[in-house]
């Protein structure tokens, strides 16, 4: 039986058969304030086509109870609905079917979402379809090529506000505190990308005045939230004008939706959803406490990137998930783009080198690496693989692609490509042959090497100098790893710095060139003097690991915050973490790199990401022999850099949490004690409530809380966000019983609301711990094979990743892991199976880096 599942053989069939006129959804939200319920009310009418008359086909519905099924005038059994799919027999030319059921309430963040804030009691709902959960809320074709326009008439409490794909109507009242909402028909769209939100939410309206016309502009979020929305409204609005501004010309065609409302939403799973003119975003969006930029710079990221979306994945979708890659790697590209061209943050592809990249980077070295574009036979396969392959890597790709062809034949090529295809459904050839078109480049081999291979290359400079100091030879080597062995043609920037008058490490030379294969000569470097620091790959224009020489990898660790340029620094702090990662830089230098060096980065991501990248050398990478020191070394290092830090900066902010995270002496305990009762202050630093979580967290960890003072933090902050904290402080504490609670709401209990679990899972594992955490390799390996059905894909997903005991490494742990996965692992969930194997190989590369840092360094 098929479940939930669906094939792309099956959807091909499927769209051949059948063409989808309109969907007229009813839904029946009036019940939705009373406690306990369960389900809502929801009517299809579907008006479609078949090209086959007298043929059959099924129409998707999940989790539902089933009242009426009439295939044109004609009952069919309810009881035929069976496994997630309604058997329909005997079709006509033109069809219309009506399908009435009782649907079901979320609380895992897919279809349908119920959620009542602890601050006020106030309902919120909201819908997430993608992947494939529309079919949770209405009877529904459900795949991408299918589209369709919508008519939704959402019946609810006259109090609240509904928002959907088109605008918002006047409400008609239907009885006493009871009003029906009947949409107009929106533009015709896939089922993933339809919306409805509807509760007891504040609102406000602006509106975008462009060339094109006027487009309103809602932002909402809960009640609770309205003050910190006010806060940030003139930011959010001035994001969203920019972004319209800018895409609207770059792609040149007009904003294709009636409106544009976007709306921070509790509990939610994702960053955010493009919903064709209804953009969902989770609520910490809207935070509470002081943030640093990179918080900020991220949330632009994330309005711009679903924004391009309306273009890329709306107006023009992807006919299968296969390309489902390209769907979210251009949105993502888009997004940077945008940024540093139309926004404030001019700086935006150094923050992507720095965070984004990294983890595009983790991901494309892990065992599960997949090539971006990946074969999505099934829906099971599309949940395996939406990853950060499918977005950081591509977004890399993309960027290497717009380097290749040039920036203006990309954007034109795109412009066709809108123009061609709009309201309807393509593959990746159709957008390769606009470019190829626009560029006049073939793309058919570069994205055979680029899109449908796998793994990372590292590239490496190989030379000669002659006796004057100058470059006798000179070439790039590229190598990859025996199980990915593809050497792909690159476009570099190779970057000359050496001392300016200033005594600053400034760019002296630059040369741009195409590279291929094992080993590419650059004879327009012959001649030139050796640098202080050669730099490959300079601007970032490619998605590559790239190698130092020993004289600039000297200079790289002796004037890294000497070098003005944001970018230049990321793609140094790279090459060091990745050395590191590498087993070819100890835990020690690199710590001692960041602590050196940190003080000084002006890049709000460089500043938030590398020390989070020395912890984890500190408490994986270094040595066991040389631990204790090392943790000494980075609990001391990062007291000294909060001391010195300007008053109210984001560095003084990220070092005040990282010196919570490190601190593990009796003084610096002390110290927190001291920041969370206010008899220590420094200067510009407000202890608000999210810091105290974190200090509080912290002393959790060390044991110096316990569970009634983690239930009076919890009084003073009766909050969705602080219960999610006192869940995540609960966890931390170093007892057995609190790690076996922990671990039955993060691995067992289903009914965890999937906020509040990651919270869990984020704080189980704990350096310093070790002893207490042993049993729970053994635990993770019992458990994860039952965590999909217990959890389902999400849930288990997010705590399967987070919950492997990275912190217990040890050649014992790697090997009982290694004899599960032997004995143990046939008929594992794949997407389980896939979690155990990364962290198996996060183990793996941890000893290796442990090895290199175990030799005593002479004095």
């Amino acid at each position: 039986m098929p479940g939930t599942n669906l094939t792309r053989d099956e959807a091909t069939a499927r769209a051949a058969l059948i063409d989808v006129t309109s969907y007229t959804v009813e839904l029946d939200l009036t019940q939705a304030e009373q406690s306990g319920i369960q389900t809502f009310g929801s009517t299809s009418t579907i008006a479609f086509t078949c090209r086959e008359p007298g043929a059959e086909t099924w129409v998707d519905l999940v989790d539902a109870t089933v009242h009426e099924i009439v295939l044109n005038g004609k009952a069919i059994d309810p009881a035929s609905h069976v496994d997630s799919r309604i058997p329909l027999t005997g079709l006509e030319a033109d069809n219309t079917l009506v399908v009435r059921a009782d649907c079901t309430y979320s609380h895992t963040g897919e279809g349908l979402h119920h959620f009542v804030d602890p601050a006020d009691g106030r309902v919120y709902l909201y819908s997430q379809f993608e992947v494939p959960d529309a079919r949770r809320v209405f009877a529904c074709f459900e795949q991408p090529d299918l589209k369709s326009v919508f008519d939704f008439r959402v019946t609810a409490p006259s109090h609240w506000k509904v928002v959907s794909n088109a605008p918002t109507p006047e409400p008609t009242p239907v009885t006493d505190g009871v009003a029906l909402w009947t949409f107009p028909t929106t533009k015709r769209m896939s089922t993933y990308i339809t919306a409805v939100v509807a509760g007891d939410y504040y609102e406000v309206h602006d509106v975008y005045e462009g060339p094109n016309g006027v487009i309103p502009m809602g932002h909402y979020s809960r009640q609770s939230l309205k003050a910190e929305l006010d806060r940030d409204r003139e930011e959010l609005v001035l994001l969203t004008r920019q972004g319209f501004e800018f895409f609207e010309e770059a792609f040149g065609f007009p904003y294709p939706f009636e409106k544009y409302d976007q709306l921070y939403v509790p509990e939610y799973n994702m960053g955010a959803m493009e919903n064709a003119g209804c953009v969902t975003l989770r609520d910490e969006y809207i935070p509470r406490s002081r943030q640093p930029r990179s918080f900020y710079e991220f949330r632009a990221s994330v309005i711009l990137h679903e924004m391009a979306h309306m273009w890329f994945g709306n107006l023009v979708t992807m006919r299968w998930w296969d390309d489902l890659w390209l769907n979210e790697s251009f949105a993502e590209w888009a997004c940077y783009h945008a940024e540093a061209q139309a926004t404030s943050y001019t700086d935006a592809w150094t923050g992507f080198a720095n965070m984004r990249k990294q983890r595009g980077y983790r991901a494309d070295q892990l065992p599960s690496t997949h090539p971006i574009a990946t074969d999505m036979v099934d829906l099971h396969a599309v949940e395996v693989n939406f990853d950060m392959i499918t977005y950081a890597k591509g977004a890399a790709v993309l960027k290497q692609l717009v380097a290749w062809v040039g920036l203006e034949p990309f954007l034109s090529g795109l412009r066709e490509y809108f123009r061609d295809h709009a309201y309807s459904n393509t593959e990746f050839v159709d957008l390769l042959t606009a470019l190829e078109k626009s560029s006049g480049r073939e793309l058919s081999g570069w994205a055979q090497e680029w899109l449908q291979t796998a793994g990372v290359n590292t590239i490496s400079p190989v030379f000669e100098l002659a006796d004057d100091g100058t470059y006798a030879t000179f070439a790039v080597r590229q190598t990859a790893i025996d199980e990915q062995p593809t050497l792909r043609r690159h476009r570099i920037g190779v970057g000359f710095y050496n001392p300016g008058a200033d005594g600053s490490l400034v760019r002296s030379d630059y040369v741009e060139v195409d590279i291929a294969g094992a080993e590419t000569e650059l004879p327009e470097l012959v001649g030139k003097t050796q640098p202080d620091l050669l730099l490959l790959n300079d601007g970032d224009l490619t998605f590559a690991k790239v190698r130092l020489d020993e004289r600039s990898l000297a200079t790289a660790v002796e004037s890294l915050s000497a070098c003005d340029d944001s970018l230049t620094r990321a793609l140094i702090w790279s090459a060091a973490w990745d050395m590191t990662r590498d087993a070819e830089m100890t835990a020690r230098d690199f710590v001692s790199l960041v602590l050196g060096n940190i003080g000084a980065e002006s890049d709000s991501w460089g500043l938030t990401a590398f020390p989070g990248f020395a912890a984890q050398a500190v408490n994986q990478f270094s040595a066991p022999a040389h631990r204790p020191a090392l943790r000494a070394q980075w609990e001391q290092g990062l007291r000294a850099l909060l001391e010195a830090a300007e008053p109210g900066t984001d560095h003084q902010l990220t070092f005040a949490r990282g010196f919570a995270g490190a601190a593990h002496s009796d003084e610096a305990i002390a110290d927190l004690e001291a920041l969370l009762d206010g008899s220590l202050t420094f200067e510009g630093l407000e202890v608000d409530q999210d810091l105290r979580w974190t200090l509080l967290n912290n002393l959790a960890r060390v044991g110096r809380v316990d569970e009634a003072r983690i239930d009076a933090e919890l009084a003073e902050d009766n909050t969705i966000s602080g219960q999610e904290h006192a869940a995540a402080a609960r966890a931390a504490m170093p007892t057995a019983e609190a790690k076996e609670r922990a671990w039955e709401q993060a691995m067992v209990d289903g009914s965890v609301p999937n906020e509040t679990a990651k919270q869990v899972v984020l704080s189980f594992m704990r350096a310093g711990q070790e002893e207490l955490l042993a049993p729970y390799v053994e635990r993770y390996l019992a458990d994860a094979p039952l965590a999909w059905d217990r959890l389902g894909p999400h849930r288990a997903a997010v705590s399967l990743e987070y919950i492997f005991p990275r912190v217990l490494a040890s050649d014992t742990a790697l090997a009982t892991i290694d004899e599960w996965l032997a004995t143990e692992a046939d008929g594992v969930n794949p997407g389980a199976l896939r979690f155990v194997k990364e962290g198996r190989a996060d183990m793996a590369r941890a000893l290796a880096a442990q090895a290199k840092d175990a030799p005593v360094v002479e004095e």
